[in-house]
C-alpha cells in the first residue's frame, strides 16, 4: 500500500505538555507518575534541557525483569538518553514511519533545540486512524516469524486498503485485502 502525506503536522497532533520529571527522581516514583498521569512515557528534563525518556516498556525490561530495586534506583540510570525526536512541522506520516523502523512509541517534538511537546502513537491515531493498517503491517511481520504455515486466502483479519474486519481476506500484489477492496483493484 502506498502511503502519502497526511497533511496533519506533527504539531496539530502532539501533546503540548508532556508529564516530565528530575533526573534525580526514583523508578518506583516514575510509575506512580505513570499511573496518576495515565501516561506511557516520562520525559527526564533538567530546566529546559531533554535528558532522556523513560517508558513503561523501559521500568519492565531495565528494572522488574532485572530484580532491580526501584525505590532504590534514580532514572537517570535507566532512562534512554539517545532520544530520538521530530520537527512540529513534519508530517504526522512521517513520524509514523520514524516510530515503526525505530520500534517506539513517543517521539518528543523539538523546534529551535527546545523541546515543545511529545507525539504518541495514540496521538496519531486519534487523528489520523486509517494509519492503523501501516502499524498492523509490522505487527503482522513479527508474529509470521513465529508461524511454520500460513494460507492468506484463507485468514480471517483486518483489510491491508479499508483497514476494516473481514473473515476471509485475498492476497493482492502483496497486500491482503477484503473481497471488497480486492473487486475494486
Amino acid at each position: 500500500m502506498l502511503y502519502q502525506d497526511t497533511g496533519y503536522k506533527v504539531s496539530d497532533a502532539m501533546t503540548r505538555k508532556p508529564v516530565a520529571v528530575s533526573p534525580e527522581i526514583n523508578l518506583n516514583e516514575c510509575s506512580k507518575i505513570m499511573d496518576k498521569e495515565h501516561v506511557g512515557a516520562l520525559i527526564i528534563k533538567e530546566k529546559d534541557s531533554v535528558l532522556g525518556i523513560i517508558t513503561e516498556q523501559d521500568i519492565v525490561r531495565k528494572v522488574v525483569a532485572k530484580g532491580v530495586n526501584p525505590l532504590e534506583e534514580r532514572v537517570s540510570g535507566f532512562m534512554e538518553k539517545n532520544v530520538l525526536t521530530i520537527a512540529p512541522e513534519e508530517d504526522i506520516f512521517q513520524a509514523l514511519l520514524k516510530m515503526k523502523y525505530e520500534n517506539i512509541r513517543h517521539l518528543p517534538v523539538v523546534s529551535r533545540n527546545k523541546m515543545v511537546g511529545l507525539l504518541t502513537l495514540k496521538d496519531i491515531l486519534k487523528i489520523q486512524p486509517q494509519l492503523f493498517s501501516l502499524l498492523l503491517e509490522r505487527f503482522e511481520l513479527k508474529e509470521e516469524q513465529s508461524k511454520p504455515i500460513r494460507n492468506p486466502s484463507s485468514d480471517e483479519g483486518i483489510c491491508n486498503t479499508c483497514g476494516e474486519y473481514t473473515q476471509k481476506l485475498h492476497e493482492v500484489e502483496g497486500s491482503l485485502v477484503c473481497e471488497k477492496c480486492k473487486e475494486e483493484n
